[in-house]
């Protein structure tokens, strides 16, 4: 393979054994945290900066930029150092250190601002579409709505998973941020079987879990979450063309997902995000679901080392009420302050 960009995507899928006997059927996990730059999003990244480049958007020594809660601007920052490319990232300022830091040692120009609701003009992502307007040679790949993003996985993901199970598949469960990964694999498996069941899986203070169950309302926003870069306020353009494939929604605590953290780490050595283990746990509640024997794939994101400050921090647990959702015998891997 050529370079950083070749070696993006063709990660394994690992089956996850303790829980596949907890649910007597077969529960795997996509292992997106195997991608070069270490998350999911690098498929996204090379797919919204190739289509720049296939439409001319972009030439030698231009500008990338984009609105982004962190691992979609991990991957742009790479393919960018990758291809010659500067990269200008606005990211809300809720979101941890290690990818700040990340990002800025990749050699991005990193702009953190506050937090506030798509409709706001003040939103990150409009501040990224704004800074790319006042600039020659540049683009704003606008990660939500660019389906370039979707086609990632419709092209790649969704055919690595349906090769890898051998087209033996009964379920597939993530979570979404832009929508990108949850439509284009939904789109491919759904075409190639018809049976294959699709559940969103959703965070607090995401409206998606509600606007399944309501038939198609889309709610305010209420609550927050400890998971990063997963969640919407909206139906984005990646996951509208989709959006009638998908067969339910699952909705995951925080406390549920800061549990699957220390399981997976303790039971399957793997160290994992929150939103990974929010995607675990929807596999394990759509396998019983589905009954005893059916095969379950999800999305594996990204790992640990991006927020241990946080989930694996006492205090920070504390003053997120989320210490006692940790099950004692867990709880030695609790190192930091």
């Amino acid at each position: 393979m050529e370079g950083f960009v070749g070696a993006i995507g063709n990660t394994p899928l690992i089956r996850l054994k303790t829980l596949c006997k907890e649910t007597g059927s077969e529960i795997y996990g996509k292992a997106e945290f195997m991608n070069p730059g270490g998350s999911v999003k690098d498929r996204a990244a090379l797919y919204v900066i190739k289509e720049a480049e296939e439409k001319g958007l972009i030439k030698p020594g231009g500008t990338v930029i984009e609105g982004t809660a962190g691992n979609t601007g991990i991957g742009l920052a790479h393919v960018c150092r990758a291809k010659g490319y500067k990269c200008v990232i606005y990211m809300p300022n809720t979101q941890s250190q290690e990818k700040i830091d990340l990002l800025k040692m990749l050699g991005a120009e990193v702009h953190p601002v506050p937090a506030v609701p798509f409709d706001n003009p003040e939103n990150y992502n409009h501040q990224a579409r704004r800074h790319a307007e006042r600039l020659e040679n540049a683009v704003w790949t606008n990660q939500f709505d660019n389906t370039a993003n979707r086609r990632a996985h419709l092209e790649t993901t969704g055919p690595e998973i349906w090769e890898q199970t051998n087209g033996q598949i009964d379920g597939f469960t993530c979570s979404t941020g832009t929508g990108g990964t949850l439509a284009g694999v939904t789109r491919f498996l759904k075409e190639k079987n018809s049976q294959v069941k699709v559940f969103i899986a959703d965070p607090p203070g995401s409206v998606l879990y509600a606007y399944f169950k309501s038939g198609g309302k889309l709610m305010e926003r209420s609550g927050s979450s400890i998971t990063e870069g997963i969640g919407q306020g909206r139906v984005t353009d990646n996951l509208a063309g989709d959006i009638h494939l998908i067969d339910d929604a699952l909705y995951i605590p925080d406390e549920k997902s800061i549990e699957m953290v220390y399981r997976l780490l303790d039971e399957e050595g793997l160290y994992i995000g929150a939103s990974t283990a929010l995607n675990v746990v929807a596999a394990v509640e759509m396998a019983k679901q589905l009954g005893p024997g059916k095969k379950v794939v999800t999305i594996l994101c990204d790992g640990a080392y991006r927020y241990q400050s946080r989930l694996f921090s006492r205090k920070w647990l504390e003053t997120k009420n989320l210490l006692g959702a940790i099950p004692g015998h867990l709880q030695k891997y609790i190192v930091l302050p």
